[in-house]
């Protein structure tokens, strides 16, 4: 990570600028980072709060109404059985945000704490962790939950956030890794070691919140990443399954009548793209702001 300049060495009522602050002020100043933000939390609020501005519920049929365009009474029109267009698609909205949020969380927590544990202690666990990578890394991921799907229908969703979430942290763990082995020749962790302080609790101390920034950048990289995964997996049928929904599963109903019936297929289609791009925009806003030398990011 680059050296302050100048510019980030300026001092507030005569205090230095604390790195939270730092990121903070270098954050605000990169307005696309901050356009991304703004809309993406207008898609959460969309998610969760859009569903009580209509009486219809995703799971409700009207039969009178089949395939017609959007009206007063269909924000977005009615899809080929009768369900609500709008409802159905916040719905699946819901869950796509929940799978990808929590999903990216846990990936991010196994790639940290697997690469730190390698990364520090070496030898037999370091060849271990490595070795999983390595697995994992040729293992056909979608190929393994196609045929897991099947046994696991009609289970919780959450099988589906374990899933992704293991074959999903295996390139963010090697970096980690290698981010462990270089801090754990640091005169700090040294000292640490001499006044006995258990092994475990320099990993907690002193590794893991010098690894933070890269952390929570890859949070927020994951989030978009696997909402696409979830996405494509139950638009196939190998995600969320029914009577649950997901934009995948929204998608795919909608997809025989994208053409002919386009009102049925692209307000899911356009949240998935606005909410993936979102997220990237601010991954790589916050990635400048953090280390300004990968970007333009000035304060």
């Amino acid at each position: 990570m680059s050296e302050p300049d100048a510019t980030d060495q300026r001092v507030d009522a005569g205090q230095p600028i604390t790195r939270g602050r730092l990121i903070l002020r270098r954050f605000l100043r990169q307005k696309s980072g901050l356009a991304a933000l703004v809309v993406l939390v207008l898609i959460f609020l969309l998610a969760y709060l859009g569903p009580y501005l209509t009486h219809w519920k995703f799971d409700d049929f009207d039969q009178s109404t089949i395939l017609t365009g959007p009206d007063s009474n269909h924000f977005l029109g009615v899809d080929e059985v009768g369900r609500d267009v709008y409802a159905r698609t916040l719905k699946g909205l819901q869950k796509s945000l929940v799978i990808g949020l929590v999903a990216a969380v846990v990936t991010t927590s196994i790639a940290a704490i697997a690469g730190s544990l390698a990364g520090y202690f070496g030898k037999y666990i370091d060849v271990a962790v490595v070795w999983v990578i390595d697995l994992l890394l040729v293992l056909p991921g979608f190929l393994i939950l196609a045929i897991l799907s099947p046994a696991l229908s009609g289970k919780t969703w959450l099988w589906l956030v374990v899933l992704l979430s293991l074959f999903g942290w295996m390139v963010t763990g090697r970096v980690v890794r290698g981010m462990a082995m270089s801090l754990r020749e640091r005169d700090y962790v040294h000292a640490a070691k001499f006044m006995g302080v258990p092994s475990l609790t320099i990993i907690r101390r002193h590794l893991l919140p010098n690894m933070a920034s890269l952390l929570i950048v890859d949070v927020t990289i994951n989030v978009g990443g696997t909402i696409l995964a979830e996405t494509g997996l139950s638009f196939f049928g190998f995600g969320v399954q029914p009577p649950d929904v997901s934009l995948g599963t929204v998608l795919s109903d909608a997809q025989p009548l994208a053409t002919t019936y386009p009102h049925v297929f692209m307000f899911g289609a356009g949240l998935l793209v606005l909410t993936v791009l979102c997220v990237s925009v601010i991954g790589d806003a916050l990635r400048d702001a953090i280390d300004p030398s990968s970007g333009s990011s000035r304060l």
